[in-house]
């Protein structure tokens, strides 16, 4: 089993319910842990058949987070964390999407799922 890891990707979206908030993107910082099993024959030939491929997903949750409009972190984390496990061969994801400066006298605001067969 591999684990892979996305680190602080950051993209801009609309997030929040103020008024300011729905009318201006904001960054947000998501950071992803996927375990998926290697294909054996993958290792053994340097060939990407069969590998879960985090480019891909990669692609996906940045289309998606920027595309997008969402009031709460908690319905990002978990349209995200929904996306990841739609593939069989993800064993464990966890999501943690960050909002930087959403109080004031902190860095910021996460929230974190996660999900496993």
């Amino acid at each position: 089993m591999a684990r892979i890891r996305v680190k602080n990707l950051l993209i801009r979206t609309y997030i929040g319910f103020n008024p300011d908030e729905l009318v201006n993107k904001q960054d947000v910082v998501i950071n992803l842990e996927i375990e998926a099993e290697i294909p054996h024959e993958a290792l053994e030939s340097d060939e990407p058949n069969g590998i879960y491929d985090y480019k891909t997903i990669t692609k996906r949750v940045i289309a998606f987070v920027q595309e997008g409009r969402f009031k709460l972190l908690e319905v990002l984390t978990k349209n995200l964390l929904d996306m990841i496990m739609e593939d069989d061969r993800v064993i464990r994801a966890k999501v943690e999407v960050d909002k930087p400066h959403a109080l004031r006298f902190a860095e910021s605001v996460s929230f974190e799922m996660e999900a496993s067969r």
